[in-house]
């Protein structure tokens, strides 16, 4: 329990400190120290120029490894929830998919994300997207009242997967659909970065085996559980990834190490349904 009380802490803060830079990560005036443009990194995982010119800008902070919402068949008039939300990015797309007669949750535990995304939801003018603070191991969201649940590359900093995939089951309603975008194992991690709590929240050692993921969703009572797509996830990719950057300067990793790290690291969409 303390370990999982670090990592939440460490997460928490790490974001944080993304939340409150004034300018935002796109606006190229070296705010962001060491961070990529967010555009580049989102074009790279998936996002149309389209996608990302039609959200609030400050709403895309690069901190994807994939685009669920493009997988997820979002209809008009459904609701949407969206575990780790960040300051809104995929909430805002999945907005524009439900119309005004939809609805789009988000929820992040990091209260400066909290205010950063409803802080772009008013400057966008959504009206059907409301953003609640809480973790997604204990989500704050009723029993069955979701269509849809999506989450990009979020549930891997969770020690917990197994019961955010609970979660994510109780709150869907019979015959809802869960699609995440996330990074998983495929391989072995040198031992530094295996064993670096910040590692683990810089979305690397705390991802698990691609097979126990899976597992772990079945697990929680999901049905029709496949993979959409698998890519390799350069490291380079985590740039904007606050708690990344321990894996990427501060264990300065050797060449092998690096090589051996990308290799062992992918990133999968999955779809699964709760039975109807």
């Amino acid at each position: 329990m303390e370990r999982d009380e670090r990592v939440h802490e460490m997460v928490r803060d790490g974001y944080t400190r993304v939340a409150e830079q004034s300018c935002g990560c796109g606006c190229g005036t070296g705010c962001c120290g060491s961070s990529s443009d967010p555009r580049e990194i989102s074009r790279a995982i998936g996002y149309s120029e389209e996608e990302m010119g039609a959200v609030p800008s400050r709403s895309n902070l690069g901190l994807g490894c994939g685009n669920p919402v493009a997988l997820a068949g979002v209809a008009p008039g459904e609701t949407v929830l969206d575990l780790g939300s960040g300051a809104g990015f995929d909430a805002f797309l999945a907005a524009r998919q439900v119309g005004e007669a939809g609805r789009v949750i988000g929820v992040d535990m990091t209260p400066a994300m909290i205010t950063r995304a409803r802080e772009n939801a008013r400057e966008g003018g959504y009206h059907n997207v409301e953003f609640r603070l809480g973790e997604i191991e204990h989500l704050p969201v009723a029993d069955r009242s979701i269509d849809v649940v999506i989450s990009n590359c979020v549930i891997n900093l969770s020690p917990r997967k197994e019961q955010v995939f609970a979660e994510a089951f109780r709150v869907l309603r019979p015959g809802g659909r869960l699609l995440v975008s996330d990074m998983v194992m495929v391989g072995d991690l040198p031992g530094r970065v295996r064993t670096s709590v910040s590692a683990y929240v810089g979305c690397i050692a705390g991802a698990v085996s691609r097979e126990r993921y899976l597992a772990l969703i079945r697990r929680a009572g999901f049905v029709g559980v496949e993979v959409l797509e698998e890519t390799a996830f350069p490291l380079d990719w985590m740039k904007n990834d606050p708690t990344a950057q321990v894996v990427l300067g501060d264990l300065e990793l050797t060449p092998a190490e690096r090589e051996a790290t990308e290799s062992a690291i992918a990133s999968i969409r999955v779809r699964a349904v709760r039975p109807a």
